[in-house]
C-alpha cells in the first residue's frame, strides 16, 4: 500500500521547479487518465504500480537510482520496483511499451487533458520557454502535430481526436495570424 505522504514527500522536489504542465498537476492529470483506462483491464491487479509510475514519469530518466532506494526503503520486493521502474520508462512519450501497464500509463501520458489539451500543453510550455507564438506553432507544428502513438484501443481513438482538433485549431490561428 502506498505511503501518499511519503511519497509526495519524495517527488515533490522533482517537480517543484517545472512549469505548469509538467509539474505535479501534470502527474495528477496522468493519474485521472490512467484510471479511466483501467476500467477496461481488469487484469491490472495492482493499481500502486500504475500510481507509483505515474509519479515517477517526470524524472525516472533523472534519478532512476533514487527511486529504486525509495521503493525498497518502502518495503517492496525486487520483482515489484522493477515493474515499477519499467512502467515508468514505458510511460515516456517516444517510448513503445511492452507491459499492458506500461501501455496504459503511456497512452493516459497521451491522452492526458482531453481533446483540446495537445493546444493549451503546447501554448503554456512555449510561453514557459520563452519562446514567440510563432516559434511555439512551428515547434507544434514539427515536434507534436502527428507524432505520437497509443497502444490500447480505448486510448487510440482519443489521440486521433486531439490530434485532429489540434491541426484544425493551428490552421486556423495561422490563417488568422496572416495579413490581408
Amino acid at each position: 500500500m502506498i505511503q501518499y505522504t511519503s511519497l509526495i514527500v519524495f517527488v515533490s522536489p522533482f517537480y517543484r521547479d517545472k512549469d505548469i504542465m509538467h509539474d505535479l498537476s501534470h502527474i495528477e492529470r496522468i493519474i485521472l487518465s490512467a484510471k479511466k483506462l483501467m476500467k477496461f483491464y481488469p487484469e491490472i491487479t495492482d493499481e500502486d504500480v500504475i500510481v507509483y509510475g505515474c509519479y515517477f514519469h517526470g524524472f525516472v530518466y533523472l534519478r532512476e537510482d533514487l527511486i529504486r532506494e525509495y521503493l525498497s526503503e518502502q518495503g517492496l520486493h525486487a520483482d515489484q520496483v522493477e515493474k515499477i521502474v519499467t512502467v515508468s520508462w514505458e510511460s515516456q512519450k517516444d517510448e513503445i511499451p511492452q507491459t499492458l501497464e506500461g501501455k496504459l500509463l503511456h497512452d493516459a501520458h497521451m491522452i492526458e487533458g482531453g481533446k483540446t489539451y495537445l493546444i493549451v500543453k503546447s501554448l503554456c510550455t512555449g510561453t514557459a520557454r520563452g519562446q514567440t507564438l510563432e516559434e511555439t506553432l512551428d515547434y507544434f507544428e514539427q515536434n507534436v502535430l502527428g507524432h505520437g502513438e497509443c497502444y490500447l484501443p480505448e486510448a487510440k481513438p482519443v489521440y486521433l481526436e486531439m490530434q485532429r482538433f489540434a491541426s484544425d485549431f493551428i490552421r486556423d490561428l495561422r490563417e488568422g495570424l496572416r495579413p490581408e
